[in-house]
Order: C-alpha cells, then structure tokens, then sequence
C-alpha cells in the first residue's frame, strides 16, 4: 500500500485503521416501527399493518417499486404477529403443510418465485382454511408477475392489497437526516435538499449515497459540501434528471 503524502508509514496504518472503524459504526438498517417514516406514499399502507389482527382476510398482498420500504413494512408486522419470514425463491423446498400450520407468515419477493407456483397455491388455500395470517410483497400487481398457473392467478386476484409508492421528496429528506445522524454527519439542510430533489427514489440509494458520501469526506478530511454531494451523486450513478422546477429549487442551495 502506498503511504500518503506527508505520512508516515505508522499514521497512515493508524488513520486507515481509524476510517474503517468510523465507517463500521454505522450498523444495519434498522427495521423496527421508531424507524420507519410515514409519509403521503406509505402512509396507507402502514395504517392497514397496524390494524392487524382486526383483517377481513388473512391474506394481504404489499406492493411498491424497489426501494420503497416494502421489507420494511412487512418486518413491522412480522415482528407483531410473531412470523416467519421466508424469501419466496425457497417455497419449492418448504414442507407446505407444516409451513401454513406453523403460525403467521411472510413471503418475500414474490418475482423470485421461480417453479413454486403449486406451492404457493397450496399455502394460500391452507392459510384460509387454518385462518394463518400470510403477508406476501411484490414489485408488481399480480397480473404482471408472469404467473401462468391460472388457479393461483385467481387466488391472489381475491387477495386484498395495499400499495406503497415510491418515496417522496419530504419521505427522501427524512432519511437523508435520519442516515446522516446515524453516521455523526453534520450537513447543511440545504445539501440535504439538494440531494433529496436529485437521488434516485429509492430508500436503498439514500443509504448508498451517504455511505459513499462519508468515505468521500473522511478522504478528503473535510465537511461535507455541495459540491462533494454532486460529485459523490454523478460517481454512485445514483443521481436522477429532475423537473425543471425541481432543478431551479436544488440549485439555490449553498456550494
């Protein structure tokens, strides 16, 4: 390894050593209900998670885009009701009948599915017949899933869901804020909305960017400016081509 410019050998191994400890405190993701943010694109969704066990139907569909918080909810109410929870690219090697008599549940990504659609088809008759509680999460509604089995097609079209958008500016900037307090960042509010107006509408890249957003000013030593957040936006591609209006609001933040 190259020693920097004006360290030594010994203080170059200190501060790399001093960086990655800095860059490991940042634990997780946390997945609990103090950590979730309600905003207009979620807020309905998170009142029907709340309002369980009091369903109509023991079977609830989540839908969103990537990024949009839907492991999230379904970890809030895994942790209510006491589920498992199950990516759903492992169904085909589940014990279906042990699985729909062991309690409530949660399938993961159901595009991942892959050959277990008999399997799915089963739980979902077993969950109503036993009254198991099945939360089950998808990018897509169920027509755009690619499922050709039609009795499963039926089954889930009979299922109730709710739907998270993807996140919105207010929803993009609480985030930020929060991912940044995690990190001990101090950021003007005005770089928060810079890059809240321009970063990819997802929650995953709001994590990505202030962990690359961290690393970039630990190398440089330096505070975080605007011009660093738009560095770090064009080099992790996370950046995004706002409105114009959305681009004039961005701009009038400090450099």
């Amino acid at each position: 390894m190259q020693t920097p410019p004006g360290l030594s050998a010994a203080e170059a191994r200190s501060e790399g050593a001093s960086r990655q400890l800095i860059l490991e405190l940042a634990g997780p993701p946390g997945f609990g209900v103090e950590d979730f943010f309600v905003s207009g694109s979620n807020e309905k969704a998170l009142g029907v998670i709340e309002r369980w066990p009091a369903w109509p139907d023991p079977v609830l569909l989540i839908l969103g885009p990537d990024g949009a918080g839907k492991s999230h909810l379904g970890a809030i109410w895994a942790a209510r009701a006491g589920a498992r929870t199950l990516p759903a690219a492992m169904l085909a090697a589940e014990d279906i009948e042990a699985l729909a008599a062991s309690g409530p549940l949660l399938i993961e990504d159901l595009e991942t599915l892959g050959g277990a659609q008999t399997q799915l088809f089963h739980l979902l008759n077993l969950a109503r017949e036993h009254g198991t509680a099945l939360v089950l999460t998808a990018k897509r509604s169920t027509d755009a899933l690619g499922f050709d089995l039609a009795d499963l097609l039926s089954r889930l079209r009979l299922a109730p869901y709710v739907e998270i958008g993807a996140p919105d500016d207010a929803l993009m900037r609480a985030v930020l804020v929060k991912l940044l307090i995690d990190r001990q960042l101090v950021v003007d509010i005005r770089v928060v909305d810079y890059a809240a107006l321009r970063l990819e509408r997802s929650l995953g890249a709001a994590r990505r960017f202030v962990e690359a957003l961290d690393r970039e000013a630990l190398s440089r030593k330096s505070r975080i400016t605007r011009q660093i957040a738009a560095e770090v936006l064009r080099t992790t591609g996370a950046e995004t081509l706002p409105g114009a209006d959305r681009t004039e609001q961005a701009d009038q933040g400090p450099t």
